[in-house]
């Protein structure tokens, strides 16, 4: 499993927390430009600091896949980098 996500409905989830809307949007473009570079793109929710995401393989009947954990894991060494 992937760390800080769970699998849950099909598909990896993950709620992120951030300490006010512009850092939450700052990391949703972080994440849609690593999402286009793997073709392979989130279900996610904003709402103010809180950014909640579903990874599934839509074109393998909405389940989780490598491809899942694999934007997953590209997600968090984002997250990494950016706090060091």
């Amino acid at each position: 499993m992937t760390a800080g996500w769970i699998e849950q409905n099909n598909s990896l989830y993950r709620k992120f927390e951030f300490a006010n809307f512009l850092e939450a949007f700052g990391f949703m473009t972080k994440v849609a430009q690593i999402a286009e570079e793997q073709d392979h793109h989130p279900d996610w929710s904003n709402s103010w600091n809180v950014v909640e995401i579903n990874l599934c393989s839509h074109d393998k009947g909405r389940t989780v896949t490598a491809r899942d954990h694999r934007l997953a894991e590209s997600i968090n060494s984002m997250l990494k980098e950016s706090a060091s």
